[in-house]
């Protein structure tokens, strides 16, 4: 599995924790974990360990995009924007293995592929003021 298909997997996760929460959640997850096709095991224990990460930081991220997207809040993001931007800042602010353009242009291309005709512009311009 490539790192965007990863990338891309994580994605989905932390999009799916917006309707789903506690117990619900972490069935939610083991089901998607075990219908992911053509994935190792160890893509897989990647995939769980960065979305428990993101998790983690989940406040700190949102605080920031907060104090970037000057007329925007987190509240009125859409679900795929704000959480295209979650994993890009945690990638910027705590993943020492993913440099900077990288994790710009992977969240631009996922903002392309999964939200709305400005998502990936909008993407591109708070990420560029965190980074």
């Amino acid at each position: 599995m490539s790192r965007r298909e990863i990338r891309e997997n994580i994605f989905k996760l932390l999009f799916m924790s917006n309707f789903n929460q506690g117990e619900e959640m972490d069935a939610q997850l083991k089901l998607y974990m075990e219908n992911i096709e053509n994935t190792r095991e160890e893509d897989r224990t990647y995939i769980r360990e960065k979305y428990g990460k993101v998790r983690e930081k989940l406040e700190e991220i949102d605080q920031m995009l907060n104090e970037t997207a000057k007329g925007w809040k987190t509240s009125r993001m859409s679900k795929v924007d704000l959480n295209v931007l979650r994993l890009a800042v945690y990638e910027l602010k705590y993943d020492e293995d993913v440099p900077t353009g990288v994790a710009i242009n992977e969240a631009v291309e996922l903002a392309k592929k999964f939200g709305g005709e400005e998502s990936p512009a909008f993407v591109n311009g708070i990420l560029a003021k965190i980074a």
